[in-house]
């Protein structure tokens, strides 16, 4: 949870996992979803600092953690796990600024589909009509990703479905030629 004391960088060996971030007022802004093999917390990783965000799992999931201390014997001990938790920790830098653009530059639609195509490359699945995305996220957690409301991000993805950019059933969002969405990105 937001706020408690960090003890341990998790990881996730099943399922999925969003990370976010509750304002004030108790709105959520979910800044990643966490899948199979990745990492979350290591932002308290050498620092006795809290938790800066909340974890939640999505759906049925297993959860590994590393204590603190346990983590910089391993690191010491194995320098090239160091290189991957930098690499890890410079991806999520690299996406922080990205949002922060997207945020600053970028219409709603540019916004929606920059994360549609984030969530496809990180969680998609390529097939014969396209890529797949098959995530249980809400509209209103599509929206809380984007930073809009949920009737927005509702009208971008009705928008997106009339000109054939995407095609919804269910859980599913299928981008039948990624490269057209993409050019609504700035």
């Amino acid at each position: 949870m937001e706020g408690e004391f960090g003890e341990a960088v998790h990881f996730v060996i099943e399922g999925r996992v969003k990370i976010y971030k509750t304002s004030e007022n108790g709105k959520e802004h979910i800044l990643y979803i966490a899948g199979p093999g990745d990492i979350f917390a290591e932002v308290i990783l050498f620092n006795e600092v809290n938790y800066p965000a909340t974890a939640e799992v999505m759906e049925k999931s297993r959860i590994g953690k590393i204590r603190n201390e346990d983590l910089e014997q391993v690191l010491k001990a194995h320098p090239s796990m160091a290189v991957a938790i930098i690499k890890v920790l410079n991806k999520r830098l690299i996406d922080a600024q990205q949002r922060v653009k997207s945020l600053a530059l970028d219409n709603t639609h540019g916004r929606t589909a920059r994360m549609l195509m984030k969530l496809a490359m990180e969680h998609g699945v390529k097939t014969e009509k396209g890529v797949e995305l098959e995530l249980s996220i809400s509209r209103q957690e599509l929206a809380n990703m984007v930073g809009t409301t949920r009737e927005t991000v509702t009208r971008v993805l009705m928008a997106f479905k009339k000109y054939n950019l995407i095609e919804i059933e269910r859980n599913t969002i299928r981008i039948p030629q990624p490269e057209k969405l993409k050019e609504w990105i700035n």
